[in-house]
């Protein structure tokens, strides 16, 4: 019974907002089950009847048919706005825990992306990550160091490899000077054994 009063009410308020325009243009062959449910509110009053109660209120009276037609119509439209809303709802949280999974996957990616430049932009030595511009700093000092060390030991070579070139020809000069000495000495102990022999030979003969 209050179902039967509030489905009254409501279409007595629908009847009330619809234009004048849009009753006139209504379909004579329209049944209840045709159209949407404000449609079929609407054919409802227009095939309703119209009395004063005793009390000099205004009343609809309607078919039950009609009325149970409605009723059904309602509820099944009711069921898919239902059915429709639990389907929506359901996409919504399917979306939503697919934006939760994308960002944590761009949060990981994102992750992985500075890991790759940070070690793009690092190098490691000795196990300690250091930049690419103090790796290269550090590298090229080396390089310089080492060359200067070659260039140092390839002076000092050349420097060992002429002194030794100056000590060996000393040497030779000396050694020359030496056996021209010796020559010269063997020539004079000869002269002196001559000399000493020909002294003993006069001496001999005295």
């Amino acid at each position: 019974m209050k179902l039967i009063k509030y489905l009254t009410f409501t279409a007595i308020l629908i009847a009330f907002s619809s234009t004048s325009f849009s009753q006139t243009s209504k379909d004579d062959n329209q049944t209840i089950n045709s159209g949407t449910i404000d449609n079929q509110f609407d054919f409802l009053l227009r095939k309703s009847g119209n009395f004063r109660g005793t009390n000099g209120q205004m009343y609809e009276a309607v078919k039950r048919n009609m009325l149970l037609t409605l009723r059904a119509n309602t509820i099944d439209s009711l069921k898919t706005v239902y059915k429709n809303l639990a389907d929506t709802k359901a996409i919504v949280e399917t979306q939503a825990k697919e934006i939760t999974d994308l960002k944590a996957n761009l949060s990981n990616t994102q992750v992985d992306l500075d890991k790759t430049n940070n070690e793009k932009n690092n190098m490691a030595l000795f196990g300690m990550q250091m930049s690419k511009v103090s790796y290269n700093v550090l590298m090229w000092s080396i390089v310089g160091g080492l060359l200067a060390l070659l260039l140092f030991f390839i002076f000092k070579f050349k420097n060992s490899n002429a002194v030794t070139k100056n000590a060996k020809h000393a040497l030779a000069e000396i050694e020359e000077e030496f056996d021209e000495h010796r020559k010269t000495a063997l020539e004079r102990e000869q002269k002196v054994r001559r000399q000493l022999q020909d002294e003993i030979n006069k001496q001999k003969k005295a």
